[in-house]
């Protein structure tokens, strides 16, 4: 979600005759997008921003002037006037309801320094101008498109219901509107977003309510899109329609990433997931029933308050159980302002990055299991980019993984078979299917059951 706030902030100040530059040190304007979900995410930033103190200064002493720098998303959002106290440097502080305003923000900035971190009103998808045809063609044939923002669920560790609000879905028929204009420029692939991205409920072109999977059934006929992902969802949202979407789109690729935080019913109860190890265990079983072929991914938090070895060997046997091809993990971190930041028996350090490590080896050899699976299988790869070496193209499998393979003459947006050969660390490398010496079980990114 940062990436795609990030790109409709630089969409919001193109108007105003800004262009996107890579480098910090030839910037006017400096923009800092951030997280606060963990508590390393959130002192990033005040590095960052003693490191652009410093250039500031240097700029200001050798050209006498300075570029102005803006602390937007959540971090913005929960900590406001801590950062100006913090950050001499910073010029402007923006949370992520509020960015649509950013031009009106500078002008104020100019005179003061700023802090915006109300939730307004109006809708800010509605401020948003929508980006030139040759801008979305430059960012890729992959796109994010935010379709859902904020959260109800309240877990006890997270800040997001304090700092992105209660659950919001924008109405289809915009998010239809911006996903033709997306695939008009050449985007191919879709992934829809939100911080509860499955509990979408907006109103329809018909007036009624609709789901995330009536949605993506939707977004599945516009022209151009071969592909559909969302992400990040949570197990309580796992509804028969979207389950159903699984089965039924062939848009929609074979990649769910569900978090579940823990395998401890004792744990899960206390971040108030709503969920039971065996809930998640019928939902996978259900989808994996209804798409045979499906990879999981997940979230796990590892070391939360009165965490027990017990508990933690709750969760490596939930993983063994279910073999992930992929995962995020992190030790607990403490938010200020959220239940679980105050509970007692907080776990030591030492011991988090002792289980954190463990879990990290156990997901590792399931990850890498699962590619080396690959070899020998055909894929269909969207191409995304050249590779590093002459004549090598670059792209993604239907399972999320990077693929790397020899032919200059497919085009990026191009879906081509690819036989996958050998695996590095993170990338699978192969060869177009058909070629001499290829064969091999096909794989395709269109067909509910891939064969």
């Amino acid at each position: 979600m940062n990436a795609y706030d990030a790109e409709r902030m630089a969409d919001v100040l193109a108007p105003e005759g800004f262009i996107e530059t890579n480098s910090a040190e030839d910037a006017d304007l400096i923009v800092l997008n951030t997280c606060h979900i963990r508590e390393k995410a959130a002192e990033k930033v005040y590095s960052e921003l003693g490191r652009l103190r410093v250039m500031k200064d240097e700029r200001t002493a050798a050209e006498g002037r300075a570029p102005t720098i803006v602390v937007a998303g959540c971090v913005a959002q929960a900590e406001g006037g801590e950062i100006l106290r913090r950050a001499p440097a910073v010029d402007l502080v923006v949370g992520p309801q509020s960015y649509h305003n950013l031009p009106a923000l500078l002008a104020k900035a100019k005179r003061e320094r700023v802090v915006d971190t109300e939730f307004p009103v109006e809708d800010k998808f509605d401020h948003l101008p929508a980006p030139s045809p040759q801008k979305i063609r430059a960012r890729g044939v992959s796109a994010f498109l935010t379709i859902q923002e904020g959260c109800d669920k309240f877990c006890t560790f997270c800040v997001v219901p304090y700092t992105r609000g209660a659950e919001i879905s924008r109405p289809a028929a915009k998010i239809l509107a911006e996903a033709e204009r997306l695939a008009a420029a050449g985007v191919r692939e879709f992934t829809v977003i939100g911080q509860n991205v499955n509990a979408y409920h907006g109103e329809g072109p018909d007036g009624r309510t609709w789901s995330l999977g009536r949605l993506l059934h939707r977004l599945a006929d516009v022209p151009g899109i071969a592909r559909l992902r969302y992400t990040t969802s949570h197990p309580r949202d796992m509804d028969d329609d979207l389950i159903a979407a699984h089965r039924d789109l062939q848009a929609l690729m074979p990649y769910l990433h569900l978090p579940v935080q823990s395998g401890s019913d004792r744990i899960l109860a206390g971040m108030n997931r709503r969920h039971t190890r065996d809930d998640y265990r019928r939902i996978i079983d259900r989808t994996r029933a209804a798409r045979p072929d499906i990879a999981l991914s997940s979230d796990f938090i590892i070391g939360f308050p009165g965490e027990t070895d017990a508990d933690f060997e709750d969760t490596l046997r939930l993983v063994r159980e279910t073999g992930f091809a992929s995962a995020f993990s992190f030790k607990y971190s403490p938010r200020p302002g959220t239940p679980a930041a105050e509970m007692a028996e907080q776990v030591p350090e030492d011991v988090k990055s002792a289980r954190l490590a463990a879990l990290q080896d156990a997901l590792e050899e399931d990850r890498q299991k699962f590619n080396r699976a690959a070899v020998g299988r055909t894929f269909d790869v969207l191409v995304e980019r050249k590779g590093r070496h002459a004549g090598q193209m670059a792209g993604k499998s239907p399972y999320l993984q990077a693929v790397q393979f020899d032919d200059g003459e497919v085009a990026i947006g191009d879906i081509v078979a690819v036989e996958i050969t050998e695996t590095g660390p993170n990338s699978l490398f192969g060869r177009r299917a058909g070629q001499a010496g290829a064969s091999g079980t096909t794989v395709r990114a269109v067909g509910a059951n891939a064969a």
